[in-house]
């Protein structure tokens, strides 16, 4: 992958031809485009986890309370809560997910992946997996690399950003690349890293971006646990062999054809969706009032 595939048909094809692992393409590709050794890349990627790590340990045991006012500690309230609706597990993911996704939305350390209002997502289901199948960090930064390697294709085919493809894009994109990734970490095959992004992205077609007041909290923290549930979906549906039917190349070209004909108030501008909700528009009135009261006061102090 020293250059860029055009389609996850030419990552197969190219892993097949060469008897390599889905993510030494993209090891290769990460080393010719930044000019560094492996030793080195393999060393950003460590840092990339633990920041993801200590992402989810501050969101459950700091207080996150945003700007805003609409992000309230609901990641240690998920976590402590006494039922599990599912499983202990799954309590785990979601309230990890929305952890890590709340340190962005109150201005912590988070990594892009791919972008900041998706960085819950890889965070809370990798953490819970890692911990699940007692993985070494070493399999999991592989499939970071593997999930690298799905946003490379996604943004080439179609989008990674909620301004040009809606949530579909973000979310969409971040739930995608967890989903391949738990494929490969628990030893799928490349067709079943590739067919969990297909129904990924068939989960999470059409999905509008709506942040209420403009701002990166509301859906956008719910909408990365649910994602991350998606993902690990997919990812169990894909390990036992069911065919998406439609090739992941054809999901994420259909994303895109959605994303260019998606409204523009349905995309990251705050003009529509939820954003648009009677609820919604008092907070970004209110939000507003606040920004105007906080440039007033500096304008005094000045």
């Amino acid at each position: 992958m020293s250059i860029l595939f055009d389609s996850f048909q030419e990552w197969k094809q190219y892993c097949d031809s060469n008897d390599l692992k889905i993510y030494e393409p993209v090891l290769q590709y990460e080393v010719s485009q930044k000019g560094r050794s492996e030793e080195v890349i393999w060393e950003g990627l460590s840092k990339a986890y633990q920041v993801m790590k200590d992402a989810v340990q501050t969101g459950l045991t700091k207080e996150m309370n945003s700007y805003s006012g609409m992000i309230k500690g609901g990641a240690k309230k998920v976590a402590n809560f006494p039922t599990s609706v599912l499983s202990p597990e799954f309590q785990k993911l979601v309230s990890r997910a929305l952890a890590a996704k709340e340190v962005n939305s109150c201005m912590g350390k988070v990594v892009a992946a791919p972008t900041a209002g998706a960085s819950g997502i890889l965070p809370g289901t990798l953490v819970t997996l890692q911990e699940i199948h007692d993985l070494p960090d070493q399999t999991i930064m592989e499939g970071l690399l593997v999930g690298a390697g799905v946003a490379l294709i996604l943004e080439k085919r179609a989008s990674l950003a909620g301004a040009v493809g809606g949530c579909q894009a973000e979310t969409g994109s971040a739930a995608a690349m967890a989903s391949a990734a738990i494929v490969y970490a628990l030893g799928g095959s490349i067709d079943q890293s590739f067919n969990a992004v297909a129904i990924t992205i068939q989960c999470m077609l059409g999905l509008v971006c709506d942040p209420v007041a403009g701002l990166v909290e509301i859906p956008c923290v719910v909408r990365n646990a649910s994602a991350a549930a998606i993902a690990n979906s997919s990812a169990q549906i894909a390990l036992a062999d069911v065919s998406p039917v439609i090739p992941v190349d054809e999901c994420v070209d259909a994303m895109g054809e959605i994303g260019n004909s998606m409204e523009a108030k349905y995309k990251e501008t705050a003009q529509g969706g939820l954003a648009a909700t009677p609820t919604g528009q008092a907070i970004s009135k209110r939000v507003l009032i606040q920004d105007i009261e906080i440039l007033d006061d500096e304008s005094e102090e000045g």
